[in-house]
């Protein structure tokens, strides 16, 4: 078992590769459209629920792309998944930014939705596999910060597009990812492959190659390529650049129906564990208060819809400030201790934000005390996220399964993301409307104090090498 303690320097060309390729996770985050949900319903003149359908459509149309995207990373490559994934960001954000109408704005934000999906499978699998074990808690986050940052540049031109015309302002919100799209299709042209892709493909030549790139010693890189080989099947000591492997191992064919069918009790708790944290992150409120913000700051008294979006640019900053930190603590502290730290902070944030929700909806004038304490506890609830569950799912989840199903695993794990985030935010307002907002908030609170214990049980996966994640479950289920 490698901890990866001799290999503490981070390699420069590593560092640039993931940055580049997280690109496609910052355009994920970039289509945040709750700044922009208040335009477009005041322009085309659309109801609630529209406005839910609209919000929920590329989270749904990501469920079919999320289906294919695994097995895509494993026919093509990753490097040309994230291809596919910025092709469907560029069409989607131009259809949208022209957007006449409500149906072609509803097409445009599905296309977007097949590029989330390619990108939130990819972008993580792709960061686990080019990182070396000591680092790769570090590596695997960027595509999180990316998100982040993202998202706080969604919020900062939803500020300032706010002052153009209405029917211009909007469209130029939904439109910008158009441009950093184009640039990474182009960018994506030089980036290596994952050498555990190029392995699988029997191109063991080509492997050593990358790993001599993205290593920070020649002994780490013919190191991590003989424990890939043993991974595969292929014999460690094999010096030819081209061997042999199976066929279901370089096209990943077979590989969900054996998942779901006939995996190993080491596999089934790795699958479990994957999928349980996804869900947890779903449900357990982020998307609502990331999508939904303005509504709930809203609800406390803040009308101004200048102010509205500034309140929102202050949930961007604190997503991208304690992402920033969580980067450099997985490693250090390891990913446990994040997880359960970053529930306790989300659950009693939500347990505050009840409290004073419930309390503005009782009082008969504005309470300027609880306004401010809801943007706080707001922030707070988004910087706990931050820091622990937000990233560390994606870094916990696509280290943990073994080679074979890790592509598959991951994107069975992204359609549970989606159907949950879908059920999320189309229920948020008919949900408060029925419970209050108040009410919605507690059960956030009861849902995260639930993920803590879940969290509990995990068994640390720092600075363990990813041949080995199947060894640590096993261990543990015993």
């Amino acid at each position: 078992m490698e901890n990866g303690g001799c290999h503490r320097r981070l390699n420069k060309y590593t560092c640039a590769t993931v940055l580049a390729a997280s690109i496609v996770s910052a355009m994920f985050g970039y289509g945040v459209m709750s700044g922009a949900l208040i335009f477009i319903q005041e322009d085309l003149q659309i109801n609630d629920l529209q406005i839910q359908l609209l919000v929920g459509a590329s989270h749904l149309c990501a469920l079919p792309g999320s289906l294919v995207a695994g097995r895509t990373s494993d026919y093509i490559g990753r490097c040309y998944t994230i291809t596919l994934a910025s092709i469907a960001f560029l069409l989607g954000s131009i259809l949208m930014g022209y957007g006449p109408s409500y149906p072609i704005l509803m097409i445009g934000n599905c296309i977007v939705g097949v590029g989330v999906s390619f990108a939130m499978v990819v972008a993580p699998l792709y960061s686990t596999e080019i990182s070396p074990p000591s680092s790769r808690g570090f590596f695997t986050s960027l595509p999180t910060l990316s998100v982040n940052t993202g998202f706080l540049l969604g919020y900062m031109s939803n500020y300032f597009f706010e002052k153009l015309p209405h029917k211009l302002g909007w469209r130029m919100m939904v439109a910008v990812p158009a441009i950093p799209s184009l640039c990474l299709i182009i960018l994506m042209l030089k980036l290596v492959e994952s050498p555990r892709w190029l392995v699988m493909q029997g191109r063991v030549g080509d492997a050593l190659k990358v790993l001599l790139l993205i290593s920070t010693t020649k002994e780490e890189a013919e190191q991590r390529l003989r424990q890939i080989k043993c991974v595969v099947g292929i014999d460690e000591n094999c010096t030819l650049d081209i061997a042999q492997v199976p066929q279901k191992t370089s096209s990943g064919k077979g590989a969900l129906k054996e998942l779901f069918c006939k995996s190993s009790p080491p596999v089934r708790r790795i699958f479990i564990t994957a999928v349980g944290l996804h869900l947890f992150l779903r449900i357990g409120g982020s998307a609502a208060i990331l999508l939904y913000s303005p509504r709930v700051f809203e609800r406390t008294g803040i009308t101004d819809k200048s102010t509205l979006m500034l309140a929102t640019v202050g949930i961007g900053i604190s997503k991208v400030v304690f992402a920033f930190i969580s980067i450099f603590l997985s490693d250090r502290f390891g990913r446990r201790i994040l997880l359960l730290v970053s529930a306790v902070g989300v659950t009693v944030t939500m347990l505050g934000l009840g409290i004073c929700l419930t309390i503005v909806e009782k009082s008969i004038e504005k309470l300027l005390w609880a306004s401010c304490l809801t943007v706080i506890l707001t922030y707070i609830f988004v910087a706990s996220m931050s820091i622990g569950i937000g990233p560390v799912t994606w870094v916990y989840s696509s280290e943990i399964f073994p080679l074979r199903f890790r592509a598959q695993g991951l994107s069975v794990c992204v359609i549970v993301n989606r159907m949950m985030t879908v059920a999320v935010v189309t229920s948020f307002i008919s949900t408060y409307k029925a419970i209050t907002m108040g009410g919605i908030f507690f059960m956030f609170a009861a849902i995260n104090a639930v993920a803590l214990v879940f969290y509990y049980f995990l068994p640390e996966t720092k600075g363990i090498s990813l041949e080995d994640m199947e060894t640590i479950f096993e261990r543990n289920s015993n």
